[in-house]
């Protein structure tokens, strides 16, 4: 008895803050802390009603974070979730009808049609073994266009007795009925944390070749686990069904960033291998406090998607801090090299780096070859070029044949030469964007950043300049600046700290819409310069000055990627970040550089935008998320970097541009655009596995 007693104290001691169980040990502490803070700014003690309010608003969170759980232990990402929770929603407002039976018919269709979608997401991820960011940002798009054409607006009915059986008391003024969800899901997890399916989806994300050698099946039980996260974005999107009581199409785009802050707050680690959905349901319920705690000390709504990404960034360092983390590794370096300083012992810069890693094809293919002769000019152009024409050949047959079919279908109306200065102007903002998004990508790296770099730069030209060429002198370097530091910052947190860029690039976002919110108070002002207006929509010499910039944007970011020190350092680190700083790579200065041109140039596209449209606006940025991966995947860019060029990525531009002009032209649905987009990528990526194998 005695041993048993000892084994019980050692665990009350020593198990909570066991690496295993640390995150969620956290997790409940970071709870408990808020909970009090709350408790006692508030007049009085926590009433019943407040209880009931906290956990009914913590549901769609709590839900949608375990589906997102499940997806992260096996080492992967899911971005569709809260796509998913909008489809749902918008089938239920104006699908659902009044008796018992078509609502226990909808509340089973809701978790089946998050199911099926994660079936999708599970099926090119599992079997296809295409990369879970790539794959779920393009059913994201598919899964908007179908909901935008179910439901355009707000509106739609949810019937009033599923709302009271969900957010209201399981037992009048004793426990609301949401808590019973909250441990239904919980109980659900239990059961598969405990079966050979939750075993297999740890083993996956702690070693997924490890995994496979020991008989686990690795593909089904991968499938499975997007299987059961869709069911919990289902579940989610049935719960805010019946809180609101009617259908956005919207309603769950904001929610990805805090879906992501609850499950690393929640201690699940971002790679796999290590947590649970206990510590995702108390992480949602902090999230959900410290809302209300900003509510109770009248703090701006405009502050939100701040808190949440430094939570988010924060949580994520502090699950990675440790001897191994990135943070403690460059400040041994660091101080090994000032040491080094010191003695006069550092050695200088390895001479010829760039020509070696030329010769071992890290250049791209453009990289000159040790076997460059002038004699075998033409024969060598060909052979070294070979792999590039074949990505990007396809890409500008399919945009001729759309052009073709563009002139076919308004042969009457279409104008040639004003349609391809159209189209060079359209052209111009995702060329500009293919070139820092594609940079990113070609070194193994992503932006999600792009959309509020976008808005933010744009918002700030127009309270600067009001209308003034002599304001735009100063303004539009300022703006500019202000996009290279945003890049700075992406690359330092991915550098130094450590973060996953998806991680670092979602948050970033967030906070700059923060920024944006709070510069303009809601309500951006002032117009663009004429100088910028007169850029984007005049006439000079035949073509719209865009048009010009965009033939010497063109070649001077298809130099910079294919024939300067930087662009062949980019594809050394996209190929193999270890062996590029073996080579004598600067890694970290190579990374940090391609999410600062990425910045530069999301602010460049802002200023154009806000020139083509005279004015700045709220999510201006935002129909360029999608697109600015698209163009550069479409372009034959290999999604986890090394292999691409700027060519392609400019065929992606035009392709994607002629294609939405084929669509604005006719009778479709606008919604039909996202699906298209999101197809082309999926397909895109398909193309190029395949080649890459």
């Amino acid at each position: 008895m005695s041993t048993a007693t000892a084994t019980f104290g050692r665990w009350l001691i020593f198990g909570p803050v066991h690496p295993r169980n640390r995150g969620l040990f956290i997790a409940i502490c970071v709870f408990v802390a808020i909970f009090v803070v709350l408790d006692l700014i508030t007049p009085g003690p926590i009433s019943y009603f407040e209880i009931s309010f906290l956990s009914a608003g913590t549901v769609t969170l709590a839900l949608a974070a375990m589906g997102q759980t499940l997806v992260i232990l096996t080492g992967g990402f899911d971005l569709s979730a809260g796509a998913v929770i909008s489809l749902v929603n918008v089938v239920l407002a104006t699908q659902m009808g009044d008796t018992p039976g078509e609502q226990i018919l909808f509340s089973a269709v809701a978790i089946g049609l998050g199911a099926l979608v994660g079936a999708v997401n599970g099926f090119f991820v599992a079997f296809l073994r295409l990369q879970s960011i790539v794959v779920t940002l393009a059913t994201m798009f598919i899964i908007q266009g179908f909901t935008l054409l179910v439901l355009t607006k707000p509106g739609g009915t949810v019937p009033y007795t599923l709302t009271t059986f969900l957010t209201g008391d399981a037992i009048p003024n004793g426990l609301p009925a949401a808590i019973i969800v909250l441990v239904i899901a919980l109980l659900i997890w239990l059961a598969i944390k405990r079966s050979r399916f939750g075993t297999a989806i740890y083993a996956i994300g702690s070693d997924e070749e490890a995994a496979r050698a020991n008989g686990i099946r690795v593909e089904w039980s991968k499938f499975f686990a997007y299987v059961a996260a869709g069911a919990f974005y289902g579940s989610a999107g049935l719960y805010i069904s019946a809180m609101s009581g009617a259908g956005d199409p919207l309603v769950g785009n904001p929610m990805l960033l805090q879906i992501f802050a609850a499950v690393v707050l929640g201690g699940t680690l971002l790679g796999g291998g290590r947590g649970g959905c206990l510590g995702t349901v108390f992480a949602a319920l902090t999230l959900t406090l410290i809302v209300n705690t900003l509510l109770i000390l009248d703090v701006s709504a405009y502050y939100s998607t701040l808190v949440e990404g430094s939570i988010l960034i924060l949580a994520v360092l502090g699950a990675t801090l440790g001897r191994a983390s990135s943070v403690a590794t460059y400040l041994r370096f660091l101080r090994v090299k000032l040491a080094a300083l010191a003695d006069h012992s550092a050695p200088s810069r390895l001479a010829g780096t760039d020509r070696r890693l030329a010769i071992a094809g890290f250049g791209g293919s453009d990289a000159p070859s040790a076997h460059d002769s002038a004699a075998h000019e033409p024969a060598g152009w060909l052979v070294r070029n070979r792999g590039t024409l074949t990505l990007v050949i396809p890409v500008y047959a399919f945009a001729v044949l759309v052009i073709i079919a563009t002139a076919i279908v308004f042969h009457n109306e279409l104008q040639a030469f004003t349609y391809i200065n159209s189209v060079m102007v359209l052209v111009s903002f995702l060329a500009v964007l293919g070139l820092g998004q594609g940079a990113v990508i070609l070194s193994g790296g992503l932006d999600l950043s792009v959309p509020w770099t976008i808005a933010l730069a744009g918002i700030m030209l127009t309270g600067m300049a009001s209308g003034s060429n002599a304001d735009a002198v100063w303004a539009i370097p300022v703006v500019l600046a202000v996009g290279v530091a945003v890049g700075c910052f992406n690359g330092f947190g991915v550098v130094f700290l450590g973060l996953p860029p998806i991680v670092m690039t979602l948050a970033m976002n967030g906070i700059l819409q923060t920024i944006a919110l709070v510069y303009t108070g809601g309500t951006p002002g002032g117009w663009a310069p004429p100088a910028v207006r007169w850029f984007m929509t005049s006439d000079s010499a035949g073509l719209t000055p865009a048009a010009w910039f965009l033939i010497v944007f063109a070649v001077a970011a298809t130099l910079l990627l294919s024939r300067t020190t930087f662009g062949r350092r980019i594809y050394a680190v996209g190929n193999s970040i270890r062996a590029a700083r073996l080579s004598g790579v600067g890694t970290g200065a190579t990374v940090i550089g391609v999410y600062m041109l990425s910045g530069l140039c999301s602010a460049i596209v802002g200023v154009m935008l806000t020139g083509f449209s005279s004015q700045a606006f709220l999510g201006m940025g935002d129909p360029y998320f999608l697109p600015s991966i698209a163009v550069v995947v479409v372009g034959g860019t290999l999604i986890t970097g090394g292999r691409g060029h700027y060519v392609g990525i400019l065929g992606g531009a035009i392709l994607l541009t002629v294609l939405s002009t084929l669509l604005a032209g006719t009778t479709l649905p606008f919604a039909t655009r996202d699906i298209i987009y999101g197809a082309v990528v999926l397909g895109a990526i398909l193309v190029v596995r395949e080649r890459s194998t």
